[in-house]
C-alpha cells in the first residue's frame, strides 16, 4: 500500500508545476492574440514616389513636383531639445536656470526677422527617438509597436526623404547618433556614426560630431548634412534638466552653433558654396524635468525648430508668415515664434529640395518654413505662373498654392491606395468628407486661375485685393483638406482587430476562473472537520482581499488613476493596515506590527510623492527635494558629505540584517558559508562602487575605474554563481535529513541572496532605503501572520490555510516599491542609466537584461521569491512526515497560485480597460504602455511562479 501512496503523492506534487506551466502557456497565447489585435502596426505600403509621377487634370504649375528652392541643407539635431531651451525666457511665466543658453539662435531670430525664425515643433507620441526619426523622414505618424525596436532599429523600407534624396542624385553626409545608420544603412555618401545607448556618456557622440561638422561645411561633396548631437538627451536621463551638466551642454552647443553660423555666413557670398543654404537646428522630441521622454505630455511633445537662411528673402516675407506668438527678448527686441507640426517636416523639406514627396507622407508644406527660404521668392529659380503678377507677395502665394496642390494630390493618392489595400482602412463617412474637401479645393482651382489671370484693368487696387483673396482662399482650401486628413489619421489610424482582442480577453477570463477554482480546491484539500469552523473567517478574508484587488484593477479605467497608480496601491495597502488595526482594537489588542506597518505606508507614500529614486540615485539633489531643507541648515559641503555617507551607512545596516538572517535561516553548512561569504563580498563591492563615484577617489583614476567598472561586474558574477550553486544544491543535494520547512527556508534564503545584491546595485544609492522598507514590510506581514496563527486553533497539529489579505498586502507593497524606485508604466519610466552600471559599451542582450532586472527586480523578482516565508508562517508543524510535507507544499502552492491570480485579475482588468478606452485621446500615451507593462509583468510572474514551484517542491 505504501508504494501506491508514494506514487500518488509524487503525481500530486508534479501536477502543480504542470498547472503553472499551463497557466503560463494560456496567458502567453492570450497576450499574443490581444496584442496582435490591439497593437497592429499601420499598414506600410511598399510604394515609392517617382520623378515621373504627374497629377492629372490640374493647372500646368501643379502638374509636376516643385522645383528646388535651396541648394544645400544643414540639419543639426539636438536630441531631446525642449522648447524652452530655445525660446527666450520672456515667453514663459518664470525664468528657469536652463533657459537663454542658446543665445545665438535667439539673437538671429530677433535681428534677422526675414531669414531666421524659432518654431515650436509639436511631435506625435510616442516620443522615443527611433519613432520620431522615422516619422520625420517618412512624413507619417509613428506606430506604437515601434517602441519595441528602440534598442535595435530595423532599416526603413517605407518611402522616405532619405530614399528620395539618393534616388534624385543628392549626396548626404551624416555624423552622430548611429540610429541613422541603422535606419538607413545604404543612404549616405559618408557617415560618422557613434554608439547612442550609453546614456552615462555625455561627450563621445558630441565630440565626434564636433570633429567632423565644421570641416565638412568647407567641403563641396554633399548636398544634405545631418549632425545629430546626443549630450542633452543623455544629461537629462542621468542628471535631469535642472542639473549643472545640462547647463554645460547647452552652453557648449551655443558655442558650436556660433561657429556653424559664422562658417555658413562667411561662405554665403555670391558664388560661394553656401549662397543658397538653409540651416535647421531642431529637436526630435522634448523631455520632462526628470529627463525622460516617450509619452505624450506637453513637455515631451513640444520641441523646437530654428531655421536660418544666410541669403535673406525680401521684406515681403513678413506679410505672408502665419499666426505667431510675439514678445520681446532679453534685450527688448521683438521676436515672433511660429508653431508647426513635425508631421509637416518631410513634405516641407521635399518641397525645398525639389524631390518627390514620400509616398506615405500625410503632412503639409509648412508656410512659414517654406517662406523663410530666399529661393522660394526667386522667379528665375522657381519659374513663373504665366500670369502678370503685380508684386512679390502674389507671385509667392501663387507658387505656394501650386506646391499645396501637388501636396494635396500626393496625400489624396496615398489615401486611395491605402484604403484599397489596407485590411480595414478608414471609416467610409470620414473618407467621403475628406474626398469632398479635396474635390472642392480642386474645382476652385480653375476659378482661381481665371480670376488671378484676368486681363481686367478697371479698379486696379480692387483687382489686386481680389487676387490676393482668391489665392488665400485656395491656400486655405488645400490646407483644410490636408489638416482634416491628418486629424482623421491621428484619431483613427490604428486598425483594431476586435476578433483577436476578444479571443485574447476570453482566454484571460477563462484562466482567471480556472485559477480561482484551483485555489478553492487547494484550500479545501486538507481541511479537516475541526477546521470547518474557520470557513466563515476564510470567506471574509477572501472577500476583503478580492475587493482590494478589484478596486485597484478597476481604477485603470481612468487615465488619472493610471498616472497615480502608486498612490492608489499605497492607499489600498494603508486601508488593509487600518482594517487590521480596527480588528485588533475590537478584540482589545494593540499590535506594534500594525502601527509599524502604518508608519511604513506613510514613508512609502512620502517616497512616491517626492520621486525618491530620481533624486537619490546620485549625490546631488534638486531644490524641491526635502533634503534641501536640511542642506540649508548644515551647509552645502556638510550636506554633500551626508549624501555620500547615508547610502553606505544604510547599506551596512542592510548587510548586517541580511547576514544575520543567513546565519539563522540556512542550516546546511556548505550553502550557508558560500551564501554568507558571497553576500558579504557583494555588499563590500557595492560600497566600493559608490565610493569610487564620489569625490573620495577623484584623484586616483585606477581605483576609480576599478570601482566603477569591475566592482559591479564582480557583483553580477557572484550573483550568477550563487544562482548556479543554489540550483545545483536543489538538484543534487540530499535534503531528506531536513524537515520540509527547513529545506524550503534554505532554498528561499539562498535564492534571495543570489538576486538581491544585483538588484541593489542597479537601484543606485536609493537601494538600501528601498531594501529596508522591503524587509520591514516582510517582517510586519509575517509577524502579524504568526499572531493570527496563534489565535486560530492551538489544538490543531496541522493548520495550513493561507491568509489571502497578507498575500494581497505583499502584492500591493510590490507595486508601491515599483513606483518608489522611480519607475512608472510608460517607456519614459525606464531607468536606462541602470543598464550601464559597470559597462560603457552597448550590447542589446546584456543591457536589456540589466534594464529588465532593474525594472522588475523589486516589483516581481524579489516579491515572488519571498512568498515561501509567508507560506511557511502558517505551518507550525516541523516534521519529515510525508503527510505534513504534502500540507506544506500545498500551502506554498496555494500562496503561489493566489499571488498569480492577483496578477492575472489585474492584467485582465487592464485588458478590459484598454479595450474600452481604445479610442481615448491618451490611448497610445498612457493606456497602451500600461497594457504592455502589465502583460510583461503577468508573463514574468507566471514564469517565476512556475520556476518557484519546481525549485521549492
Amino acid at each position: 500500500m505504501a508504494a501506491p501512496a508514494s506514487h500518488r503523492r509524487r503525481s500530486r506534487l508534479l501536477s502543480w508545476p504542470l498547472l503553472f506551466v499551463a497557466i503560463l502557456a494560456v496567458h502567453s497565447l492570450a497576450v499574443y492574440l490581444f496584442t496582435r489585435g490591439f497593437l497592429l502596426t499601420r499598414t506600410e505600403l511598399d510604394l515609392h514616389s517617382s520623378r515621373d509621377d504627374r497629377p492629372q487634370d490640374v493647372s500646368p504649375g501643379c502638374a509636376s513636383w516643385p522645383p528646388p528652392a535651396v541648394d544645400r541643407l544643414v540639419i543639426v539635431v539636438l536630441d531631446a531639445l525642449r522648447f524652452d531651451f530655445v525660446a527666450p525666457s520672456t515667453f514663459f511665466q518664470e525664468k528657469q536656470p536652463w533657459m537663454d543658453k542658446l543665445q545665438v539662435l535667439q539673437e538671429l531670430a530677433a535681428d534677422e526677422k526675414t531669414s531666421a525664425r524659432i518654431f515650436k515643433a509639436l511631435a506625435d507620441p510616442p516620443t522615443t527617438s527611433l519613432q520620431r526619426l522615422k516619422a520625420l523622414t517618412t512624413g507619417g505618424l509613428p506606430t506604437f509597436i515601434d517602441v519595441g525596436n528602440s534598442f535595435g532599429a530595423p532599416a526603413i523600407v517605407e518611402d522616405n526623404i532619405m530614399y528620395q534624396l539618393v534616388k534624385n542624385g543628392k549626396r548626404v553626409v551624416m555624423m552622430g547618433d548611429d540610429t541613422w545608420v541603422q535606419l538607413y544603412p545604404e543612404h549616405f555618401n559618408k557617415s560618422f556614426p557613434y554608439p547612442s545607448f550609453n546614456v552615462k556618456d555625455l561627450d563621445t557622440v558630441d565630440n565626434g560630431v564636433i570633429e567632423h561638422l565644421l570641416p565638412s561645411l568647407h567641403k563641396n561633396d554633399w548636398d544634405v548634412l545631418i549632425a545629430h548631437f546626443l549630450g542633452v538627451d543623455h544629461a537629462g536621463h542621468i542628471f535631469g534638466v535642472e542639473s549643472t551638466p545640462m547647463t554645460h551642454k547647452l552652453e557648449q552647443y551655443n558655442k558650436i552653433l556660433e561657429d556653424v553660423v559664422d562658417t555658413l555666413r562667411s561662405l554665403s557670398k555670391p558664388g560661394g558654396p553656401h549662397e543658397n543654404t538653409l540651416l535647421l537646428v531642431m529637436g526630435d522630441h522634448g523631455q520632462t524635468l526628470n529627463g525622460d521622454h516617450g509619452g505624450g505630455t506637453a513637455e515631451e511633445v513640444e520641441t523646437s525648430l530654428f531655421a536660418w537662411s544666410p541669403k535673406a528673402p525680401p521684406d515681403a516675407v513678413l506679410s505672408v508668415l502665419g499666426e505667431s506668438s510675439c514678445n520681446v527678448d532679453l534685450h527688448g527686441k521683438e521676436m515672433c515664434i511660429s508653431t508647426m507640426q513635425q508631421l509637416d517636416f518631410a513634405a516641407t523639406i521635399s518641397a525645398l529640395l525639389g524631390i518627390p514627396f514620400p509616398f506615405g507622407s500625410i503632412g503639409r508644406v509648412n508656410l512659414d518654413l517654406y517662406a523663410l527660404s530666399a529661393g522660394t521668392w526667386d522667379s528665375q529659380r522657381m519659374g513663373t505662373n504665366g500670369c502678370a503678377s503685380q508684386n512679390d507677395v502674389e507671385a509667392w502665394m501663387w507658387r505656394y498654392a501650386e506646391v499645396l496642390c501637388v501636396n494635396s494630390w500626393q496625400v489624396k493618392r496615398y489615401i486611395d491606395v491605402y484604403s484599397a489595400t489596407s485590411v480595414i482602412g478608414f471609416p467610409s463617412e470620414d473618407l467621403q468628407s475628406v474626398a469632398d474637401q479635396y474635390s472642392k479645393a480642386q474645382s476652385n482651382w480653375s476659378a482661381s486661375l481665371r480670376t488671378t489671370c484676368s486681363s481686367e484693368t478697371d479698379g486696379q487696387e480692387e483687382y489686386i485685393e481680389r487676387k490676393s483673396l482668391v489665392l488665400q482662399r485656395q491656400i486655405d482650401a488645400y490646407t483644410n483638406f490636408l489638416q482634416s486628413f491628418a486629424k482623421l489619421a491621428r484619431n483613427a489610424w490604428t486598425e483594431f482587430d476586435l476578433w483577436f482582442m476578444g479571443i485574447g480577453l476570453l482566454l484571460m477570463v477563462m484562466s482567471v476562473i480556472t485559477q480561482a477554482c484551483a485555489l478553492v480546491k487547494l484550500n479545501t484539500m486538507y481541511q479537516s472537520s475541526n477546521q470547518e469552523s474557520t470557513s466563515s473567517r476564510v470567506i471574509v478574508q477572501f472577500s476583503f482581499a478580492f475587493i482590494l484587488v478589484t478596486i485597484r484593477a478597476a481604477s485603470f479605467l481612468s487615465n488619472s488613476y493610471i498616472l497615480t497608480e502608486g498612490r492608489v496601491a499605497n492607499f489600498l495597502l494603508a486601508t488593509s493596515c487600518i482594517a487590521s488595526v480596527w480588528y485588533s482594537a475590537a478584540k482589545g489588542e494593540f499590535n506594534r506590527e500594525d502601527f509599524v506597518f502604518l508608519l511604513l505606508n506613510i514613508l512609502t507614500r512620502f517616497g512616491i510623492e517626492v520621486g525618491m529614486s530620481k533624486q537619490l540615485t546620485g549625490p546631488s539633489i534638486s531644490k524641491d527635494h526635502p533634503m534641501s531643507i536640511i542642506c540649508k541648515k548644515i551647509g552645502a559641503s556638510s550636506c554633500n558629505v551626508l549624501l555620500e555617507l547615508l547610502p553606505i551607512m544604510s547599506l551596512a545596516l542592510v548587510a548586517y540584517i541580511v547576514l544575520k538572517c543567513i546565519s539563522y535561516a540556512i542550516s546546511q553548512k556548505f550553502l550557508k558559508y558560500f551564501v554568507f561569504s558571497g553576500t558579504m563580498l557583494s555588499y563590500v563591492s557595492i560600497a566600493f562602487h559608490w565610493a569610487s563615484e564620489s569625490a573620495l577617489f577623484s584623484q586616483m583614476e585606477p581605483i576609480q575605474e576599478l570601482g566603477r567598472s569591475l566592482a559591479p561586474r564582480f557583483v553580477y558574477g557572484i550573483g550568477g554563481l550563487s544562482l548556479a550553486i543554489s540550483a545545483l544544491y536543489r538538484m543534487l543535494g540530499q535534503p531528506d535529513y531536513l524537515k520540509m520547512n527547513q529545506r524550503i527556508t534554505n532554498l528561499s534564503a539562498a535564492m534571495l541572496c543570489s538576486w538581491s545584491p544585483t538588484i541593489l546595485i542597479l537601484l543606485g544609492r536609493q537601494g538600501p532605503f528601498v531594501a529596508l522598507i522591503c524587509m520591514t514590510g516582510v517582517w510586519c506581514i509575517t509577524k502579524l501572520l504568526q499572531k493570527h496563527q496563534r489565535e486560530s486553533k492551538p489544538d490543531v497539529p496541522i493548520l495550513c490555510v493561507a491568509h489571502p489579505v497578507s498575500v494581497v498586502q505583499w502584492s500591493l507593497l510590490a507595486v508601491c516599491l515599483f513606483y518608489l524606485t522611480g519607475h512608472w508604466c510608460t517607456f519614459d519610466g525606464l531607468r536606462y542609466g541602470a543598464a550601464f552600471i559597470g559597462f560603457d559599451h552597448f550590447d542589446i542582450i546584456r543591457q536589456g537584461l540589466l534594464l529588465s532586472i532593474d525594472t522588475f527586480g523589486v516589483s516581481h523578482i524579489l516579491p515572488i521569491l519571498s512568498l515561501p516565508f509567508i507560506a511557511l508562517v502558517w505551518c507550525r508543524t516541523a516534521s519529515k512526515d510525508n503527510k505534513v510535507k504534502d500540507v506544506i507544499i500545498n500551502n506554498l502552492t496555494q500562496v503561489l497560485l493566489m499571488y498569480g491570480l492577483i496578477t492575472a485579475i489585474t492584467a485582465t482588468l487592464t485588458i478590459i480597460c484598454v479595450t474600452i478606452q481604445r479610442r481615448h485621446l491618451m490611448v497610445w500615451g498612457l493606456f497602451a504602455p500600461k497594457y504592455v507593462f502589465d502583460a510583461i509583468g503577468l508573463l514574468l510572474t507566471d514564469l517565476l511562479i512556475f520556476l518557484a514551484s519546481l525549485y521549492y517542491s
